[in-house]
């Protein structure tokens, strides 16, 4: 199948196209590489420099994806909150600009990375399904829900399928250390650099960390899945002070953490139900938080002094 992926070269995005090389699907990457790096995109994907709100139409005709993964985004909550303008460019007026140009090109399937943290915001009910009403207590929350509302309109008007996928807290190998999302890749490069991490806040607040393979997975499983939403996590709560402890565990460290102050617009408690996924998209999740973070580990270490 011809596929087309954004932020290919990026986290998420790379180990999607390179599964999608591996299932022997036709990949082209669009990647603008403001956080992706270029050799992350996988051999034989075919890749292209180029920002989501660009003219896309001639790379759309020239590959005629069948079906469109749609992972770039401005996933900065911080930076969300200081820059609302940015951050609707990228992943409001971004995501219609391609939703537009598939339509256009003939598209079938348009798969987004939505978000099961944010959109929901602080709920009634957790772990939290699709049918709870969004809260988004920031910025991004708001602009992942809008992209949401936009892809139904293009559903509904051009017959272009949309599935969301809301991403729990998403980590794995390549996670970049050194941006401002990732909690994971951020302290595990900490502690192996022997430095003491910093908690934002009390430590209390609780995540669904789904490692970054079930996540690909769940990709794949969207191909062909009835549209609509899906929660992509585990359903299971683990607090950032908990996270801490099992990652100093993993490395074999014994400094306490730092705490600092907490971050605007992040709520407390985040976890998802993952039962219609189950259900309607045959996906659940295969890796523990102790494995895949033992596996993250290991990424770390085995890249060297280099990478950290």
């Amino acid at each position: 199948m011809r596929t087309l992926v954004t932020g290919g070269a990026g986290f998420i995005g790379s180990h999607l196209a390179e599964a999608l090389v591996q299932d022997g699907h036709a990949v082209t990457v669009v990647d603008d590489l403001s956080r992706g790096r270029r050799d992350r995109v996988p051999v034989p994907a075919r890749f292209v420099e180029a920002d989501v709100n660009d003219d896309l139409s001639a790379i759309l005709a020239e590959c005629r994806p069948e079906v469109v993964f749609h992972e770039a985004a401005q996933i900065d909550v911080r930076r969300s909150v200081a820059d609302p303008l940015f951050d609707t460019r990228v992943n409001v007026l971004g995501t219609v600009n391609l939703l537009q140009t598939c339509v256009t090109a003939g598209v079938r399937r348009f798969v987004f990375a939505s978000s099961g943290g944010a959109l929901y915001g602080d709920t009634d009910e957790v772990p939290t399904s699709e049918g709870h009403p969004p809260r988004p207590a920031s910025n991004y929350g708001a602009a992942k829900g809008a992209a949401e509302l936009y892809g139904n309109v293009y559903s509904q008007l051009y017959g272009l399928e949309f599935v969301a996928l809301r991403y729990a807290n998403v980590y794995g190998p390549g996670q970049d250390p050194h941006g401002e999302a990732g909690v994971v890749a951020i302290f595990t490069e900490r502690m192996l650099r022997g430095e003491v991490p910093t908690i934002n806040g009390d430590g209390t607040q609780t995540r669904d960390y789904v490692y970054v393979a079930d996540v690909v997975a769940a990709n794949l499983a969207a191909m062909a899945a009835p549209p609509g939403a899906y929660n992509v996590g585990t359903g299971i709560e683990c607090d950032v002070n908990e996270l801490h402890r099992r990652l100093a565990r993993i490395i074999g460290v014994t400094a306490e953490p730092a705490h600092g102050p907490a971050k605007p617009g992040e709520q407390r408690r985040s976890c998802l139900d993952v039962s219609l996924a189950a259900t309607r998209l045959g996906w659940e999740p295969h890796f523990s938080l102790d494995a895949g973070l033992e596996a993250t580990v290991a990424h770390f270490r085995a890249q060297g002094p280099g990478y950290l």
